[in-house]
């Protein structure tokens, strides 16, 4: 069914039979807001996500936002679902992307036979699209957590023989579909402790230079949205900072790299671990 550009495929025919289904922005509003009630964050902190990840984005050639933005500018935008306002919102976008998937043996033969990519790992995890109706103790969400991404992230690390995400981990792509999104993510992968993504994205943490880079292409905040097409680039731009040619900003010395993609209601996430050839 083509819907066009009136939301998210399926969601006018999917739910609780009775009760609407919640907008993306107000399933994330949710969240925000118990993390501001749980952590004492604040829209500063969420506005100082799509700063830096405007700015990211403002220095590749292919984003599709490809402005800087200041604290001020987000905190002034209008509201779209308290406390989510329009900078704090990704854009629903057209777009396309193609990877190619293959051997050691074959890569040998392809334009980047010296430095083709491995998939350390990939691993999804599913839990309810329905999060607000299951207690947090079950399949549910306590809203300060996405628990498909945490488990994902669990499976992935153990594949790839990562024990210290935020030392080994040098660069990573994250779901920021919403700002409050990104620091939850920050979280779930363990590149900081619980409740400290906001702190540590503050202090530099999480820049394109810092200790763990995110989403140095300008994420979805600078590229939109195309869904299907979303997590595709983030495995071609963390490609490309492995080789040490990032398309706009070149985190240092990028070793290993992560792509995290999260859909529905925060319900499915793929976790992959992407390295330079041993």
């Amino acid at each position: 069914m083509d819907e066009g550009g009136s939301g998210l495929p399926g969601f006018k025919i999917f739910g609780h039979p009775v009760l609407p289904l919640p907008s993306a922005p107000a399933m994330f509003s949710m969240a925000a807001t118990r993390c501001f009630h749980e952590f004492g964050w604040t829209k500063e902190d969420l506005a100082r996500v799509a700063v830096k990840n405007h700015d990211n984005g403002s220095y590749h050639p292919k984003a599709h936002f490809r402005s800087k933005i200041t604290i001020d500018q987000v905190m002034k935008a209008p509201m779209i679902a308290d406390p989510l306002g329009r900078f704090d919102c990704c854009a629903m976008s057209d777009g396309a992307a193609a990877l190619i998937l293959t051997t050691p043996e074959l890569a040998e033969s392809y334009a980047h036979a010296d430095d083709y990519i491995l998939v350390k790992a990939n691993a999804i995890s599913c839990r309810t699209n329905f999060p607000w109706y299951i207690p947090s103790n079950g399949p549910g969400a306590d809203f300060t957590a996405f628990p498909a991404t945490v488990k994902a992230a669990e499976y992935a690390y153990k594949e790839a023989g990562i024990t210290d995400p935020r030392k080994e981990i040098d660069a990573a792509e994250v779901h920021d579909c919403f700002t409050i999104t990104e620091l939850i993510n920050c979280q779930d992968l363990q590149f900081c402790d619980r409740g400290m993504a906001a702190e540590e994205l503050k202090n530099g943490t999480f820049n394109w230079d810092g200790e763990t880079a995110v989403n140095p292409s300008g994420g979805l905040k600078s590229f939109g949205h195309p869904i299907g097409s979303t997590g595709c680039r983030m495995l071609q731009e963390i490609t490309k900072q492995l080789q040490g040619r990032a398309e706009g900003r070149q985190v240092p010395d990028a070793k290993v790299g992560l792509c995290q993609n999260l859909g529905g209601a925060f319900s499915v996430c793929s976790v992959t671990v992407l390295g330079q050839r041993d």
